[in-house]
């Protein structure tokens, strides 16, 4: 597997590259960023991984996200992949809605036609994206691993840290879809990958994760009270219910004022590198 490197560009004491590569997973072309900060030669690092919402791709927090100066203060890799394939014969949605096909993957590897060939974004951020990044960056600590996400890709976040506890020392997000099942965004991604069988869904769900009994060592999620998505598909009180009946433990903090921008993302990112690098940097 070689990846090709597009740009790279010298920032806060680190580089930041964006590369490319042709993915087995989702039968195309994938791009992701990553920013490693200054080392010793022979130095490990651990990594953030960071999942984008809905029409984004890796550019948006790479341009938006001001993480460099807390990565480079703390020694942290972070690296943050396109959330969907893209390409010549990928299908999109017919009719051109942003909230679904490209640039919406859900990260779910989809069962149902045209989808199921390409979108596949579960497999590529839990096995693909991983071991090309421990292939062609052996700088990065595969054993210190931490995620984090906006909106939809909040909901990648912690599903995938939900399904693979054992690889994630943390987890964090940024105005996460906590209830897909229960929600219009979610219940269109969800229903046109995956098709009408509620319990396939269930996967997908964190609220359901973890009422299912599935759990994280801990939790940081920040959410902006003026975000005018929150009532209809973020629904945050709903993950605030099931961690307390569950038992998990979570900080669940509501940002008076803030939307649902980059300008909210950008406000909180450096707190959400340094409650990270605090939990990466222990032992287990």
């Amino acid at each position: 597997m070689t990846i090709e490197t597009l740009s790279t560009t010298r920032s806060h004491g680190g580089t930041q590259s964006v590369c490319r590569h042709a993915s087995d997973t989702t039968a195309t072309d994938m791009s992701f960023a990553i920013f490693v900060p200054d080392h010793a030669e022979g130095a490990k690092l651990p990594v953030l991984w960071y999942l984008s919402g809905l029409t984004c791709t890796h550019a948006n927090v790479m341009e938006k996200g001001e993480y460099r100066a807390a990565c480079a203060a703390h020694g942290i890799i972070f690296v943050a992949p396109d959330t969907s394939p893209r390409g010549e014969g990928v299908p999109g949605d017919p009719d051109a809605a942003w909230d679904f096909g490209l640039g919406a993957g859900f990260y779910v590897d989809a069962t149902v036609e045209p989808w199921a060939k390409n979108y596949r974004m579960r497999s590529y951020i839990e096995d693909e994206l991983p071991s090309l990044l421990l292939r062609h960056f052996p700088m990065a600590d595969m054993t210190r691993q931490g995620i984090s996400g906006h909106s939809m890709g909040g909901h990648g976040a912690l599903t995938v840290a939900l399904r693979t506890p054992d690889r994630f020392r943390s987890v964090s997000a940024f105005a996460p879809i906590v209830a897909p099942t229960q929600c219009p965004w979610g219940e269109k991604a969800l229903g046109g990958y995956l098709g009408p069988d509620r319990a396939l869904w269930t996967a997908y769900d964190a609220c359901a994760l973890i009422d299912g009994g599935a759990r994280l060592p801990d939790l940081l999620v920040d959410q902006g009270d003026a975000d005018t998505f929150l009532a209809e598909q973020l629904k945050t009180p709903l993950l605030e219910e099931a961690c307390r009946k569950a038992g998990q433990k979570a900080t669940i903090r509501m940002q008076p004022g803030y939307d649902h921008s980059y300008y909210f993302i950008s406000t909180f990112m450096a707190e959400h590198v340094a409650w990270h690098a605090e939990r990466l940097k222990r032992g287990r």
